[in-house]
């Protein structure tokens, strides 16, 4: 059975879901999905326990367990490649992320993939740029995704703060 726990953050609330082994959803919704036990599990704790203190400026890197559900061998490896090799407070442009997962995936696939990321924040599709500025952003409360991007970015330090 699935669980799920919410957390009120900086950028709207965020959800989790675990399926008892692994982090298998992230989400900016305060509700459980339909067919989820309103309930977290110790692994939906642990994972808001990581996010709180992500948020609070205490966590650079996350150590939940996370399951990417089923992607194309292309789209489980520019994932991992950027869970692997993005630190906090870095950040890759789109076509750099596309040369790291030694995949075939043009720049503007690598956009595509980031948007149907499954755990965003832990995989953090946030530091995928583009060359000639932030790019796009799915995350957040609803039309707040590039506000969003840009706060995580500045929260990390890969961004000036902004002075608007």
């Amino acid at each position: 059975m699935s669980s799920f726990g919410s957390l009120s953050t900086p950028v709207g609330v965020v959800g989790v879901v675990s399926d008892g082994s692994a982090i298998t959803r992230v989400t900016w919704r305060s509700e459980a999905p339909d067919g989820v036990a309103a309930e977290p599990d110790a692994l939906v704790g642990e994972a808001l326990a990581q996010l709180r203190a992500y948020f609070d400026g205490r966590l650079h890197t996350f150590d939940v367990p996370i399951d990417l559900g089923d992607q194309t061998v292309a789209t489980r490896a520019v994932l991992l490649a950027l869970y692997e090799t993005v630190g906090h407070g870095e950040t890759v442009t789109y076509g750099g992320l596309a040369a790291r997962s030694g995949t075939t995936v043009p720049a503007r696939g690598i956009g595509s993939i980031m948007g149907a990321n499954p755990v965003p924040l832990i995989v953090p599709c946030h530091r995928v740029v583009a060359g000639d500025g932030l790019g796009g952003y799915s995350g957040g409360d609803p039309g707040e995704g590039l506000m969003t991007k840009r706060w995580l970015l500045e929260h990390e330090g890969a961004l000036p703060t902004s002075l608007f």
